[in-house]
């Protein structure tokens, strides 16, 4: 007859020896980054709640500030979020794994380059879908589904450009859409 193991919280700290080598070098290089500090920074200011969490990431909930969108994001070894971190685990039990993809990705920028490449890989995202994690390369790699995204099929490029096109030409001539018939700093009046 065998004991029955007492239940573990998946969000308490792994314990010093369970921890893998490459856990220790993320964690150690996203110190030395200084993205784990920017993010210890961020929660901070945004009021959030540090504790320890699992694989030597540190869990940051209550977070105040509605910026970025997303139920939670991570910087450096930070995962912030402005929910109940235990609730919110409970509802999506893979999405520390999605979390802690990402924080190998800030190391394998080394910190804070990582910001205009994830910007730009949002951008190809949501002018490949209208999405903008569908092909952002970093939340494909962190694994959609596991951050709960869902994979949206690239649409024609064309007209796309053709309809940005439109609208910047629109801004610099100071006029907007044609389909709006309302100048630009008139208030919406037609003289």
């Amino acid at each position: 007859m065998s004991t029955p193991q007492p239940d573990v919280d998946p969000l308490a700290p792994t314990p010093q020896g369970d921890l893998t080598r490459a856990v220790r070098v993320r964690h150690r290089l996203n110190w030395v980054n200084g993205s784990t500090l920017l993010g210890l920074g961020i929660a901070r200011v945004g009021g959030a709640q540090v504790r320890r969490g699992p694989r030597k990431l540190f869990l940051a909930e209550h977070y105040r500030w509605r910026f970025p969108a997303g139920s939670a994001f991570t910087v450096g070894d930070v995962v912030l979020t402005r929910h109940d971190i235990d609730n919110l685990c409970a509802r999506r039990p893979q999405l520390l794994e999605h979390e802690e993809a990402h924080s190998r990705q800030w190391m394998a920028c080394l910190g804070l380059p990582f910001l205009p490449l994830y910007v730009a890989s949002v951008g190809w995202s949501w002018l490949r879908t209208g999405d903008r994690a569908s092909y952002s390369f970093f939340e494909r790699h962190a694994d959609l589904a596991k951050g709960g995204y869902r994979d949206v099929p690239p649409r024609p490029l064309m007209p796309v450009i053709a309809s940005g096109a439109r609208r910047a030409m629109a801004f610099v001539t100071g006029r907007r859409s044609a389909d709006t018939g309302i100048e630009v700093g008139t208030g919406g009046r037609r003289d």
